[in-house]
């Protein structure tokens, strides 16, 4: 044991182990592409002002730096380019050296050919101002960087090579300062510049692409001689399995005769990004955030530490060996191996009961020693020759869990064995194994926002297994389905009063704010009042279209209760999901089964919208015939002609597709049965499509009635078809109330119909206060009362 460090001394370091990503090209594509584009730009021969004023700000930088600047572009100088290289000589770096040199070359090269082709790019005196003292000659600036490109390239292929993140961002904030000193310096303008970078990106992939870099992959060598030092005694190592999004995994034999199972942690194997983080946050319960783990090799040690703590509490996972690194930085993770199959890869006749049984007893386990796995897919439940179920892949294990969290586990276990054996088996077994007080925390965490994306994928595309999953087993256990819980956050709050109050702030300016303020205060508040009214009336009609979405009746006065709670709870949530939200818990505490409830749901905002479409076309018609635009003319031409021929090409290929055929057409469809439907029954054909009618029409009449409180003259179909079409097309975008983008359009037709812009600014503003907004004060306090009368 004491001769064998100096073995290893005595060793020739090996070549550090290279390989190619095809990341590599899209890098190369997108680094083409901002060149052709930012050379095209450049050739138009008058220059952008946007781009003058930066290059005036640059020139503000007191000169008393002009001496750091310059020191800084030496290094996309040829004597830059030999001083990396002959660094990279001195520490044994012969082919990185040599590559470094050589893209610098060539970037250079490519500079030349480029500004050639383009040209120098002029700018007037005038334009340049104060600045004009920088420009380097009177034919004006030259279009590429050459400096820049030059310090690019030589980082884009040492960067694979330096030993961690810290060292890679530090010569990238290098490259990006010789950029701005290329720009102070008046060598080029930014776009320049800009494009200089992405040509020496895209030269480093390039070269990556043709000879490798480091972190690619890690060779059978490397793990022999990591295993070695760790003190195994391997006798080979076999590559297993090589995925893009998985770990590297070799078996090793040893000479003892072990069977170890090696897994190289190349990369984190989180999930959560911005997109789970912002469902999350949309969630109608709080899901605790996945442990943070800050490098690969920090990820390595904490799921050995939690797979020791499993196997203390008698929990089945393979054991671990150790934990050690390549030379080069990449983590390994030994383990004992376990001869056997993934769950993943049993049929379902292979999966019998007790087999079931045996799984939720390990699932039960980890409950109760307070060890969350936070990833229980089906893929990580192993099956050995002997049948026992063993846990894989404590990445994101935590110790000392919650409660909460343990519930969590158990969802996501109840969804990967359902996407293996079905609902019905899945709740059976569960039932038999855990008892009702346990399973019943997990009926929460059975709802899209609360589980992770790689959980659901399991599901397939049916959208309808976790609703019958959850009925089902709150039907098994005889517990009620979680009521719902509003999904506004403070944040979320503070989110919506911030875009409000822009809103309310910046689109006076479009008029002048003293005369909006003015006609405020000179108004008349009897209209006002009408205003205000219709906006409740409005509620009224819209409870009114719900029921007839329904083919169970509905409770009138408790559906307009909800409606007006929904007020608030729909008002303030991106896209309505708390009018969702609210709607599918009062139908589930009627007896109505989730999956209807929500047919009900989407069945009302299809008619809804079938509705609004249909009044925007009569409400253009109507426009048109009120001889107030006579001024407008609609483009013709080719281009028109060329233009939308290319939408409804667009549109026919994403309809055609896959994806529009599985989220599109087959959704449309459904929803079109089920309008028709609708409409074999008179009574509910007139309550859907008469509420959803009357509420765009009374609304339309409360923006008449705070018109008239500005202007007398008003013309009020023409008004009601601006609010149709501003209401219709502004909720398209997903933002809480469509707040912004209705505004905008309302204000945009009420001054196409001649009206002033300082009143047509008055108007909307108002409106959209008392009639829209006004109506969710009181929506709080009648959601707080049907949440203690559990009527939601």
């Amino acid at each position: 044991m004491t001769e064998q460090p100096t073995v290893a001394t005595a060793e020739r370091q090996p070549p550090m182990p290279t390989g190619r990503n095809p990341r590599d090209l899209v890098v190369l594509l997108i680094a083409a592409g901002v060149v052709v584009l930012c050379a095209l730009a450049a050739r138009v021969r008058v220059v952008n002002p946007v781009e003058v004023a930066i290059f005036q700000q640059f020139a503000q930088i007191p000169a008393a730096s002009t001496t750091v600047w310059r020191v800084l572009t030496w290094a996309g100088s040829w004597a830059g380019i030999a001083a990396v290289t002959a660094l990279a000589l001195y520490l044994k770096r012969i082919k990185l050296g040599l590559q470094c040199a050589a893209a610098g070359a060539l970037a250079w090269g490519l500079v030349q050919v480029i500004d050639g082709m383009v040209g120098r790019r002029p700018v007037p005196a005038e334009l340049l101002g104060d600045a004009g003292f920088r420009l380097l000659g009177p034919e004006g600036f030259a279009f590429m960087a050459t400096q820049s490109a030059v310090t690019a390239a030589m980082v884009a292929v040492a960067a694979p090579f330096l030993p961690n993140a810290k060292y890679r961002a530090a010569a990238w904030a290098v490259a990006i300062l010789v950029a701005a000193a290329d720009v102070y310096l008046g060598n080029s303008l930014p776009l320049g510049a800009f494009a200089a970078v992405f040509l020496g990106w895209g030269i480093g992939a390039i070269f990556q692409l043709v000879w490798g870099a480091p972190g690619r992959r890690t060779s059978e060598p490397a793990v022999f001689r990591a295993l070695e030092r760790a003190g195994l005694t391997p006798v080979e190592a076999v590559p297993i399995r090589t995925r893009m999004r998985e770990p590297l995994e070799f078996g090793v034999t040893t000479e003892s005769g072990d069977k170890l199972r090696v897994e190289v942690v190349r990369r984190l194997h989180r999930r959560g990004g911005a997109w789970y983080k912002l469902r999350r946050l949309l969630a109608s319960l709080e899901i605790e955030p996945e442990p943070r783990l800050s490098t690969p090799y920090h990820e390595a040690e904490h799921e050995a530490l939690v797979t020791l703590f499993a196997q203390r509490a008698g929990l089945r996972t393979p054991p671990i060996v150790l934990t050690c690194e390549t030379r080069y930085g990449a983590p390994l993770l030994v383990r004992r191996q376990i001869e056997g199959r993934r769950l993943t890869e049993l049929s379902g006749d292979e999966i019998d009961d007790p087999l079931l049984d045996a799984i939720w007893l390990q699932v039960a386990a980890l409950g109760e020693t307070r060890i969350a796995h936070h990833d229980l897919r089906a893929k990580n439940v192993f099956v050995d020759t002997e049948g026992n179920p063993w846990l894989l892949n404590f990445t994101l294990g935590t110790i000392g869990a919650s409660a909460d969290r343990a519930a969590q586990d158990l969802a996501e276990a109840l969804i990967s064995i359902a996407s293996r054996v079905g609902v019905q088996r899945t709740v059976r077994s569960a039932c038999r194994v855990l008892p009702p007080d346990r399973l019943e925390p997990a009926l929460a965490y059975l709802q899209p926002l609360a589980l992770p994306r790689r959980i659901r994928k399991q599901l397939g595309q049916d959208r309808y297994v976790l609703t019958d999953l959850r009925e089902t087993l709150a039907e098994q256990i005889d517990r009620p389905i979680p009521t719902f819980r509003s999904p506004v956050r403070p944040a979320t709050l503070v989110g919506l009063l911030l875009l409000g109050a822009a809103v309310y702030t910046i689109l006076p300016q479009l008029s002048s704010m003293r005369a909006v303020i003015d006609s405020l205060w000179h108004a008349h508040w009897s209209w006002l009042a009408l205003a205000t009214f219709t906006g409740f009336i409005a509620i009224v009609l819209s409870s009114i279209s719900i029921i007839g979405s329904s083919s169970t009746p509905l409770p009138f006065w408790r559906t307009t209760a909800v409606q007006l709670a929904a007020a608030f709870t729909g008002r303030t949530t991106p896209g309505g999901i708390g009018f969702f939200g609210i709607n599918i818990a009062f139908m589930e505490r009627l007896g109505i089964r989730r999956s209807s409830a929500v047919g009900v749901t989407m069945l009302n905002v299809a008619a809804t919208g079938v509705v609004g479409g249909l009044w925007c076309v009569i409400g253009v018609f109507v426009i048109g015939a009120s001889r107030l635009l006579l001024g407008a003319h609609i483009p013709l031409g080719w281009p028109v002609l060329v233009a939308a021929a290319a939408v409804l090409v667009v549109a026919a290929a994403v309809l055609w597709s896959p994806f529009g055929r599985r989220r599109i057409v087959h959704p449309g469809l459904r929803v079109t049965r089920e309008l028709l439907d609708a409409l074999r029954q008179p009574l509910r054909a007139f309550q859907l499509f008469g509420g959803a009618t009357g509420y765009l029409v009374v609304s339309g009449l409360g923006l008449a009635a705070t018109l008239a409180a500005f202007d007398r003259h008003v013309p009020v179909p023409a008004v009601i078809a601006v609010f149709v079409i501003g209401q219709t097309l502004g909720h398209i975008a997903p933002i809480p109330g469509g707040l912004g983008p209705t505004e905008a359009l309302m204000v945009g037709g009420l001054t196409a119909l001649g009206i002033a812009p300082t009143v047509a600014v008055a108007t909307v503003l108002t409106n959209r206060l008392l009639t829209y907004w006004l109506p969710a004060l009181p929506g709080i306090a009648i959601f707080r009362y049907l949440q203690h009368r559990a009527i939601v």
